[in-house]
């Protein structure tokens, strides 16, 4: 009798040991504690010190561990099976706790309501609709059934699997709801994209008299932020305050973000400003919002250089933001500075950071540190790859896009759809015709990659502008896609360049069908008519032209290369706006005055040659040159003809990619 009480004392203290290990994250500690067992005990482990031992090894992810000391009991208990099931779930392997649990009711154990809850959870792991509906059948014949948790658990299942419909029936036939159950729901909605209908059952737990946790108000911020009503995300936040949740960060940090993609950012400041001391999760909403709207860069910049005088922490999921906010507005000097940051004070290995690092510098016409930053990176994955290439296309290096894609392969990483629209959209930009069709091939027949809709466009634009428009038509009518604006604007635009009326006519025709708005298709095929002194016919397609037009005026058009500088130019008269020809200072850009300003710089540069209109002609220049041709005239504001060669390029006129602030203060 001694010996069996000083057996048991000894488990239960070594049982303790191991609870110790867990809670602490004591892994090795806790492997010494096993070995001691098996060398210092007499007998081998009982069985509550087994089932601890496999909880143990399947809370530090250690599953083969966990199995060869299961495998090796010679009795099990139903929270030993309930413990290896739960592990295998947690750990990421869903087949295998799915199977162990078919095992476990093979062997005559009776599941509870933790091995039906970690059952769920495999099921919804692996996704798996099927076995979703098995397990709720079992679960169904057990005694367990109408346990809050268990059913909980099966809700979750089925909003994970795609059952939405069946997670409601569960849901309505539950005798009691709590929290829990109400959460599980209304996260499985916000989760599957159906927001309105979170909402309305959010409203339906208020009615029930059921309070919301901070769980809860996550996930219905979430669903507000969705469908981007204010007015919804005033009522959760008058919720929040009565509830007493305005102390609790995670749900600030998620009503700022609700505002901000409402484009409230004066209710999300004001938040973020009665915060005594803001954290990183309410900083980094806020800075996020401002990301979204360009017209906020400064605020997101301001409240940036805040945070890091303050010496708070900055995340790498910051500073993606900010570099992201970089990249759009195309300023390099603050993207500098945040790199200068990031070496001083990250930790190197961020795939993430380091590849926004690199197209931060790509938009911003950067491309020689774009490509140290991608040099510099330790890891890079097809994301930072896929960057590059971009960045390639877009400074009209399509040889360099192709070589970075070959070091792309052999550097082990496998391109996709998103590497494969960046390679054919640098190819056409250089004009490598054959090559972007071999791509294109290649990308079905070798990866196995569908295309979109965009790699035809690519496709056929690459085509059209290489002179084969008869192959690029069959493309168009070979997609399986609806022939869409895109594909089609660009075979009329290449029609009209290389002279071909009678596809240009079937194009304008097909193209009218889909958008008989824009004006813009009636000018270039109203141009073709010209070009070819089909004069009546341009006369007529003119006048359909204002008659169906969309109201935009024609002939506007983004058209200034300098970032930093919004350089539309209107090219023709309309009743309401004089053309730039005709306009008074500031009347061309409707208010703004940046574009009068390189007009002088351009005036002093070129005099009596190079108009606000003609900066049209300075970006196609820019494309010309970066593209090593094809040249082609281009008509300018006030004196038409002038060739885009590269002689004209190198000659008084700023380089390409040159900033707005170089450009008018050289």
């Amino acid at each position: 009798m001694a010996l069996i009480m000083e057996a048991k004392s000894t488990a239960a203290f070594y049982s303790s040991l191991l609870q110790s290990c867990i809670s602490s994250g004591a892994f090795r500690q806790g492997k010494s504690v096993h070995h001691r067992i098996i060398t210092a005990s007499a007998s081998p482990p009982d069985l509550h010190l087994n089932t601890k031992l496999v909880i143990f090894y399947a809370r530090f992810g250690d599953v083969a561990a966990a199995r060869k000391v299961f495998d090796g009991m010679p009795h099990r208990s139903v929270v030993s099976w309930t413990a290896m099931v739960s592990g295998y779930s947690r750990n990421g392997r869903p087949a295998e706790a799915l199977e162990l649990f078919a095992l476990m009711r093979a062997s005559g154990a009776q599941p509870n309501q933790f091995t039906y809850g970690s059952a769920a959870s495999a099921c919804a792991g692996a996704e798996c609709a099927r076995s979703g509906a098995q397990l709720h059948a079992c679960a169904a014949k057990g005694r367990f059934f109408g346990d809050m948790f268990v059913q909980s658990a099966l809700m979750d299942m089925h909003l994970r699997c795609g059952s939405v419909d069946d997670a409601q029936q569960l849901f309505a036939a539950m005798r009691k709801k709590d929290v829990v159950s109400w959460n599980a729901l209304i996260r499985g909605l916000v989760e599957r994209g159906q927001h309105v209908d979170a909402l309305g059952l959010f409203s339906s737990m208020l009615k029930d008299g059921m309070l919301p946790d901070h769980f809860t108000l996550g996930s219905v911020l979430k669903a507000c932020g969705a469908v981007s009503v204010a007015a919804n995300v005033e009522i959760i936040h008058t919720c929040i305050i009565k509830l007493g949740y305005q102390g609790e960060n995670v749900v600030i940090g998620s009503l700022i973000s609700s505002f901000t993609k409402c484009r409230s950012m004066s209710s999300a400041r004001a938040i973020y400003d009665s915060i005594s001391v803001p954290d990183l999760v309410s900083s980094t909403a806020l800075i996020s919002g401002y990301t979204m709207d360009r017209n906020h860069s400064e605020d997101a910049m301001e409240l940036f250089c805040k945070i890091h005088r303050k010496g708070s922490w900055i995340d790498g999921i910051l500073l993606s933001s900010l570099l992201c906010l970089c990249a759009n507005v195309a300023s390099a000097r603050f993207g500098t500075q945040i790199h200068a940051y990031m070496f001083k004070k990250q930790p190197m290995g961020d795939v993430a950071l380091d590849n926004a690092l690199v197209d931060m510098y790509a938009k911003a016409g950067e491309f020689a540190d774009a490509m140290r930053a991608f040099d510099e990176m330790p890891y890079r994955n097809v994301i930072s790859w896929t960057s590059l290439i971009t960045a390639c296309g877009r400074n009209g290096s399509g040889e360099d896009a192709v070589t970075l894609f070959n070091r792309m392969l052999e550097d082990g990483v496998k391109p996709n759809d998103v590497t494969f629209l960046s390679l054919l959209s640098a190819c056409g930009h250089c004009g490598l015709m054959s090559k972007g069709m071999e791509y294109f091939t290649s990308m079905m027949s070798k990866y196995g990659i569908d295309p979109r809709a965009e790699h035809y466009c690519s496709a056929i634009d690459l085509l059209a502008r290489g002179g084969q428009l008869e192959d690029a038509w069959k493309l168009v009518q070979k997609t399986k896609f609806r022939p869409s604006s895109s594909m089609l604007g660009a075979m009329l635009g290449a029609c009209k360049l290389h002279g071909n009326m009678l596809l240009g006519e079937t194009a304008a025709k097909n193209l009218f069908s889909i958008d008989p708005g824009s004006s813009v298709n009636y000018a270039v095929l109203a141009n073709m008519y010209a070009e070819s002194s089909l004069w009546e016919d341009a006369q007529r397609t003119r006048k359909i032209m204002e008659e169906t037009s969309d109201g935009k005026e024609a002939g506007f058009t983004p058209s200034c290369s300098c970032s930093g500088c919004d350089g539309s130019v209107l090219l023709s008269s309309t009743p309401g706006s004089p053309s730039e020809k005709e306009a008074t200072p500031n009347l061309s850009l409707r208010g703004f005055g940046t574009i009068d300003r390189v007009k002088a710089k351009l005036e002093q540069a070129c005099p009596g040659v190079v108009s606000c209109a003609d900066i049209l002609a300075l970006v196609a220049r820019d494309v010309v040159v970066l593209t090593k041709g094809p040249y082609w005239d281009v008509p300018t504001g006030r004196r038409d003809g002038t060739r885009s060669v590269k002689e004209d390029a190198l000659n008084n006129l700023p380089p390409p990619f040159f900033d707005a602030t170089r450009n008018l203060y050289p």
